[in-house]
């Protein structure tokens, strides 16, 4: 497997790269290959004076190189200028990546609705698997918040494509995968509901018994309410180490603009987030 590592080369990125036992996990998934990839701004312009960004950036990569030759990956640096989630989305395509991985700062009491621009740009329009890694804030040397990736899953469904476009990252999560709560969330329209449908009950089955399969232990919760708050609501009670879902997208626009749903958990989650794209 192919990763692309997009980096700003900031204090976050530099947790996410250097956290031993998140690289184990990705070895575990089958990843063997890392890009490192930085991207100089635009509006920076190579002709400051007594300035050679590109340079510099270099330099950095290298000690990220350096970790990742250690830690058993074939590694490539690319250093390219341009709007940045637009660069990361071009060169996943170009490399065939398999999975796009950044590190973000956790939410703040006073961002609770925000996430850095580059990271949502990239969920709205990456055509491979975001996977937002958390770092710990308002700390000058953060850690990620979970020390695992995929060691406990949250997965959410809705039975839609793009939900079991997402259960088929499973196949290769199973490796570093113990744990996994397998969340639906029903919509009531001003009743209780009760039970789950037979036809419901019976696909939450066959997913967990195909988990149960693999060796993961499965737990299924069955929720009522807004999608986006019961995920992580279940989220806040399960603790899982990632949450795992679809977005969804017919058209390029509707890829453009997100779904509010996967807008919200990426945003918004405590946790790490891998955010499956639609099919272009």
């Amino acid at each position: 497997m192919r990763v692309l590592f997009a980096t700003d080369l900031s204090a976050a990125s530099e947790a996410a790269i250097k956290d031993q036992t998140c690289l184990e996990c990705l070895g575990r998934i089958g990843v063997d290959e890392m890009h490192l990839l930085t991207v100089v701004p635009s509006n920076v312009h190579a002709g400051m004076p007594g300035v050679d960004f590109e340079k510099r950036r270099r330099e950095a990569l290298s000690n990220y190189e350096d970790v990742l030759l250690e830690a058993g990956f074939d590694v490539e640096s690319h250093v390219v200028r341009g709007t940045p989630h637009r660069r990361v989305t071009g060169i996943a395509e170009t490399i065939h990546a398999d999975m796009i991985l950044v590190g973000s700062r956790g939410k703040s009491p006073l961002e609770n609705r925000l996430i850095g621009s580059t990271v949502r740009n990239l969920a709205r329009t990456a055509s491979v698997p975001l996977l937002v890694n958390r770092i710990e804030r308002a700390t000058d040397d953060p850690d990620p918040l979970q020390s695992h990736l995929f060691q406990r899953m949250l997965y959410a469904t809705d039975f839609s494509e793009n939900a079991e476009r997402a259960f088929k990252e499973f196949s290769h999560l199973r490796h570093a995968t113990q744990e996994a709560t397998l969340v639906h969330v029903r919509k009531p329209k001003g009743q209780e509901l009760d039970e789950p449908s037979p036809e419901v009950q019976s696909k939450l089955d066959e997913l967990a018994g195909t988990l149960e399969d693999w060796g993961i232990e499965t737990e299924i919760d069955v929720r009522d309410g807004d999608p986006a708050t019961q995920i992580l609501e279940a989220g806040a009670e399960h603790e899982p180490t990632t949450i795992l879902l679809g977005s969804r997208g017919k058209s390029r626009l509707r890829r453009l603009l997100l779904g509010s749903v996967s807008e919200q958990v990426v945003a918004e989650a405590a946790g790490n987030v891998l955010l499956v794209p639609p099919v272009r």
